[in-house]
């Protein structure tokens, strides 16, 4: 195989969806090594710090196929560093499995597969990587993807709802547009002042709490 059919990966694992709208299903986690970017809340450094172990499209696949009924998600780190991560994504597909691509809005979607579902974050100014988006991509997403804001302060918050309104704004009922997802920093933003927030400004948005680390609090990986 082509060094392109092979992937650094930091960790396999099976778990509870912990984000997004598919928050509480069962999904196998591909999480591959390596990210462009050093957000200042970030829960996953040692995606970036460890080298990773090198799998064959094959082995991944191998994998997830220990667990027939799960979802599947892709995420670092940013997967879409790595050019081999692109014909896993067929596979997988090809395999009839549901996919999910975590990525952070740097990296140009159109070689993503039309049928993966992207979940994009997109990076708020207290993340210190706001300037690093890619705009293109926000054309680039469907109803049936979604974007996740993480935020810090009601700084962040505000810049968050108007990038939205500016870029997707659609009611819930509508789905014209993907998914906006808000979701609090641990220990820098109370979810309930969100959720504050969120109702006085009568958002069309899902608040999102990371149900991994509620299930699991003393654990940091493979969850």
């Amino acid at each position: 195989m082509a060094i392109e059919e092979s992937l650094k990966v930091c960790e396999l694992f099976y778990s509870i969806q912990g984000e997004s709208s598919f928050a509480g299903y069962p999904t196998a986690f591909i999480r591959l090594s390596g990210c462009n970017l050093k957000c200042s809340y970030c829960d996953t450094k040692y995606a970036l710090q460890e080298t990773g172990k090198l799998y064959r499209v094959n082995s991944l696949l191998d994998f997830v196929e220990k667990y027939p009924g799960a979802l599947v998600e892709i995420t670092g780190g940013e997967p879409l560093l790595q050019a081999g991560v692109y014909q896993l994504m067929r596979h997988l597909l090809a395999a009839g499995k549901t996919v999910l691509l975590e990525t952070n809005g740097t990296i140009n979607l159109k070689k993503v597969p039309a049928e993966v579902i992207k979940i994009m974050d997109i990076k708020t100014p207290d993340s210190g990587m706001s300037e690093r988006m890619e705009p293109a991509n926000f054309a680039l997403l469907s109803p049936r993807d979604e974007i996740k804001f993480v935020l810090s302060s009601r700084r962040d918050y505000d810049w968050a709802v108007k990038i939205a309104k500016n870029n997707f704004s659609a009611s819930v009922n509508t789905g014209l547009k993907p998914k906006i997802i808000f979701s609090p920093v641990v220990n820098k933003l109370s979810v309930r002042l969100l959720a504050e927030w969120i109702l006085a400004d009568q958002l069309p948005v899902r608040l999102q709490v990371q149900l991994h680390t509620v299930i699991w609090p003393d654990k940091e990986r493979g969850v």
